[in-house]
């Protein structure tokens, strides 16, 4: 039940470009995002932080794609996404001695600094791969062939899930008596 709601805003919006446009799908995938977290909220009776970021991301950006009505903006956003969740993450990490992961999800998973510390390490490379590989698609692909990777390259970030689910399965530690 749960993969359903996280991805029906996804399929919802695939659906409404294959059958509308770029911008039907946009605005799809804003009430299908409010939705989704009006259902979150309504089983859970709170959002995390990263569901509030996810739901002011596609509120901010959904309004930006509409209101500009730009194709090369729609295609290049992700890249300008990912590249700034990678140097914000380094700069936390390396510049001002901060784990945000840690500091998002610390309270949910107890791990030792040394993992958090790789953890956002890996972050910090796949948000980086992600951003050139969107990249690449936006500048030489067209949009209906950009969309596609979209939907087909949701392989990379479940594969990138499950092995960092993996890696940290390693190092939960165990409460039980």
């Amino acid at each position: 039940m749960r993969l359903l709601i996280d991805f029906f805003p996804i399929v919802l919006f695939f659906v409404a470009y294959k059958w509308l446009d770029i911008y039907a799908a946009t605005g799809v995938l804003m009430a299908a995002t409010v939705a989704q977290m009006g259902l979150i909220y309504a089983i859970d009776r709170r959002l995390q932080t990263l569901q509030k970021v996810t739901l002011l991301l596609v509120l901010v950006f959904g309004a930006l794609t509409l209101g500009l009505h730009d194709e090369r903006f729609i295609k290049w956003k992700p890249t300008v996404l990912y590249g700034a969740m990678a140097l914000a993450l380094a700069a936390a990490l390396w510049g001002w001695k901060k784990n945000v992961l840690q500091l998002l999800l610390g309270s949910q998973l107890h791990l030792p600094a040394a993992v958090w510390s790789r953890l956002t390490v890996a972050w910090i490379g796949y948000c980086l791969f992600m951003a050139a590989l969107n990249g690449v698609v936006a500048a030489y692909f067209s949009t209906d062939a950009w969309v596609d990777f979209k939907l087909w390259g949701y392989v990379f970030p479940v594969l990138f899930l499950v092995g960092q689910g993996l890696y940290v399965a390693r190092h939960l530690k165990d409460d039980a008596p």
